[in-house]
């Protein structure tokens, strides 16, 4: 995107794997949270002009604080017009008469009655104390019926749900949808409504091609500034493969000028033949841009109804698990033995990625199933247009084999690799809903996470944390980075009171692999003591038996009701042999699916 290129010109700012000199191959209703390049960042705060913030926005209760002066002026004047005919110095004016004609109008326009009121309820966890979660808000967004008793609306609109309702355009009854699937990745969730009674006389919408450019589009939904129905139209500004705020990747996206406001999400946009082409989810604010929104195409929609379909769960966009560079440069491309102007240069490869086993580094991808790559990381797309690379990974399924053509120290070759969705040492979302810890003579220790960082802070984490959060990536499937987030005080841990965020290496020796390693380490120990290796050689020693003893007064005290979540208690199972690290301790690029900076755009 031209314009939020133009925002990111600082490589130093643009995440893993950047489009400023590599691209990449590989691949929420809160109002709090904003996004910075590569993380899940912390609650929005005051920033200077020209700074970007990345917001979801959604209708909340007490929208009514937000509509002061709405009541005035013309709004209010067509309110008391609504009501009943009126005279104004001997001339009558039959207002009842035109709302009639008004409202056969719009009846004509069935597509609208399949678009639907989304009210839902959230409590997310806490992640600093993730034994419990955080107060219960509510927001409102859109969805519209796409058959089979099924919903469709945006996957951050029903984030931590507890509960989910809808309402019918025209009805004054809320009927209560339950959640299917969650595409994090392509910001889509599921739902169904099991009462007959919310089904009866409606239609479900038909999806349409996707758009060209200057086609004209309609964007429907229930966004801020009232309760009934809206419709704002526009035109197709755009189509590019476009970073998603919620799910932390690159996929296709539309880009057009129709406003789209907080409350949108999740509804519809059509074509001038009444079909939908995609479904409202963000827009692009900062003070050089106005009036830039984006659509999830049916593209995106099919391929997560059709994993959907197949898995009977989402399984999500798989990715190649490249870091890339483009080849624009002559002498470059010559040094590589590379005869034309085409393919990018591989720079690095995820070690659980399947593609580790095929590719290395220094290999030139000239080909993907057969389509040309350019030496600037594009493809072919429609007849006379290019887009990323990563549009040709995104069409494929998590388990799919794709072709690749290479070029390894000047030979042609073909191999072939399976794709798979991505495994991030530090993920942006918690499966579950619920944060892992595990509490050990009051040191409470938990996986990091994007969603920690945010509610932690970067400042409290400390700059070493923080750089393996940004910049390492897995060496083996379920690796985790383990922190003791905080230490409750009791006289067993005298000394250690004053520990927080700093990651655990070794328990009596043995490296720790994941937060359930590190209970099966504990749970199986005999020795006298229990020694914690932490970074930068820091130890901490307890005696086990004091520390088990200790657990039960620690709860009581702090009115935990478990000393370890529930996912905890399962059996643990060995994972896969580690990986043998690089000499490189961190990569040069931040870890994440975007090709480029997303700080300016906010959820609708």
């Amino acid at each position: 995107m031209a314009c939020v290129a133009a925002l990111f010109a600082s490589p130093a700012l643009l995440p893993f794997p950047s489009t400023a000199a590599s691209s990449t191959a590989s691949a929420s209703c809160s109002c709090r949270l904003r996004l910075r390049p590569a993380v899940v960042a912390r609650a929005p705060r005051q920033q200077p002009r020209g700074r970007r913030a990345l917001r979801r926005f959604d209708e909340v209760d007490g929208v009514s604080k937000k509509r002061r002066g709405i009541g005035g002026g013309a709004g209010g004047a067509a309110g008391s017009q609504a009501s009943s005919p009126r005279r104004d110095r001997g001339l009558a004016v039959d207002f009842k008469e035109s709302q009639v004609a008004e409202f056969d109008d719009l009846e004509e326009d069935k597509f609208l009655n399949a678009v639907v009121k989304v009210y839902c309820t959230h409590i997310a966890p806490d992640y600093g104390l993730p034994w419990q979660k955080q107060r219960q808000h509510s927001s409102s967004g859109s969805a519209f019926m796409i058959g089979d008793g099924k919903l469709l609306t945006n996957a951050h609109c029903v984030e931590h749900d507890t509960q989910v309702k809808v309402k019918r355009r025209g009805d004054d009854k809320k009927y209560i949808a339950k959640v299917l699937a969650r595409g994090i990745e392509c910001d889509l969730a599921l739902l169904s409504v099991e009462n007959e009674e919310f089904w009866r006389g409606t239609e479900a919408l038909s999806f349409g091609r996707l758009p060209c450019l200057q086609d004209s589009v309609t964007v429907v939904g229930y966004p801020l500034g009232g309760d009934t129905i809206s419709v704002t139209k526009g035109v197709v500004s755009r189509i590019e493969v476009t970073p998603y705020a919620h799910g932390t990747s690159d996929l296709l996206g539309i880009q057009i000028d129709a406003a789209i406001n907080p409350g949108n999400s999740g509804g519809p946009a059509f074509n001038e033949q009444g079909e939908c082409i995609g479904v409202a989810f963000q827009v692009y604010r900062s003070d050089e841009a106005e009036n830039i929104g984006y659509v999830i195409p049916t593209t995106v929609v099919s391929h997560f109804l059709n994993d959907f379909q197949k898995n009977g769960k989402y399984t999500g966009f798989p990715c190649l698990g490249v870091l890339l560079q483009k080849l624009e440069n002559p002498a470059l491309r010559e040094s590589l033995k590379v005869p034309s102007s085409e393919g990018v240069l591989v720079r690095r490869v995820e070690p659980t990625a399947p593609a580790s086993s095929v590719l290395r580094k220094g290999d030139v991808i000239v080909s993907f199933d057969g389509v040309a790559v350019g030496c600037e990381a594009t493809v072919p797309f429609r007849s006379t247009e290019r887009i990323a690379f990563r549009y040709l990974t995104s069409q494929k399924y998590a388990g799919d084999i794709a072709q690749l053509g290479i070029i390894r120290d000047g030979n042609s070759m073909k191999v072939q690799t399976i794709l798979q969705p991505r495994k991030h040492l530090v993920p942006f979302h918690v499966e579950g809903g619920q944060p892992s810890y595990l509490i050990v003579a009051g040191l409470v220790f938990t996986p990091l996470t994007e969603p920690f960082i945010e509610e932690e802070c970067e400042d409290t984490l400390g700059l070493k944390l923080l750089a393996k959060a940004r910049y390492s990536l897995a060496t083996f499937e379920g690796e985790q980075i383990v922190i003791v987030s905080q230490v409750l005080a009791h006289e067993v841990n005298i000394g250690y009171e004053h520990m927080g965020n700093q990651q655990l290496i070794k328990l009596n020796g043995t490296a720790v692999k994941n937060i359930h390693h590190l209970a099966h380490l504990v749970d199986t120990c005999k020795d006298k003591f229990l020694t914690f290796e932490f970074e930068d050689d820091f130890l901490v020693v307890l005696n086990r038996e004091e520390a088990t003893a200790a657990s039960s007064d620690i709860l009581k005290e702090h009115a935990i009701p478990s000393i370890r979540s529930s996912d905890l208690s399962e059996p643990y199972v060995e994972t896969e042999t580690e990986v043998q690290k690089t000499s490189e301790d961190f990569g040069e690029s931040p870890v994440t699916n975007f090709e480029m900076g997303i700080d300016c755009l906010l959820w609708a």
